[in-house]
């Protein structure tokens, strides 16, 4: 969970022609399955693609991961870039210690990912439901991660086992000091 503490200020709305008084207010924010679901629902297409998203709807997000009782509504227009900025990085944070290397069998084409796509994927590999309020970079790691172990160990192929075994000779041919 990410707390933001907005501080109050008078600003001034150019199309009511009026200043505004937001007062102090803090956000709980939280990037889960939950908030991505409500956007997408909103402006039906997926929010994780590589498209880079107009300010309204990255303010929208943030309005949908706000967990936060009572929130004035100007406060999310009112929202300055190091704001902002600040929620991206939380969104883009890993928040786990694990890590995947790519494959070398893996796709080829990277996934869009949609609320629905993450909900097959916590079916199908058993996941439970309260896993939706995790932060979504972990709940994803976790998909991979099942996804990986229940699948079968594969075999490494002829040129991979001769690549590996000649890798790990010379190893052990500098470790011991020999040559051969």
């Amino acid at each position: 969970m990410l707390k933001i503490k907005i501080a109050a200020k008078e600003d001034y709305d150019p199309v009511k022609n009026e200043f505004i008084t937001i007062k102090e207010q803090t956000l709980s924010l939280e990037h889960s399955l939950v908030s991505l679901s409500k956007w997408e629902s909103k402006w039906c297409k997926p929010f994780l693609s590589e498209k880079e998203h107009p300010r309204e709807e990255i303010i929208d997000y943030i309005r949908c991961m706000t967990i936060s009782q009572n929130v004035d509504p100007e406060v999310y227009t009112h929202l300055g870039d190091s704001e902002i900025q600040r929620i991206i990085q939380y969104i883009e944070a890993p928040m786990t210690a694990t890590t995947i290397t790519s494959l070398p069998n893996g796709p080829a084409k990277k996934e869009v990912l949609t609320a629905e796509i993450f909900y097959y994927y916590m079916t199908a590999l058993n996941i439970p439901f309260e896993c939706q309020k995790w932060h979504l970079n972990r709940l994803y790691t976790l998909i991979q991660v099942c996804a990986i172990k229940s699948n079968p160990p594969q075999k490494m192929g002829k040129s991979a086992t001769r690549k590996y075994n000649s890798s790990l000779n010379a190893m052990r041919r500098a470790k011991l000091g020999t040559k051969g």
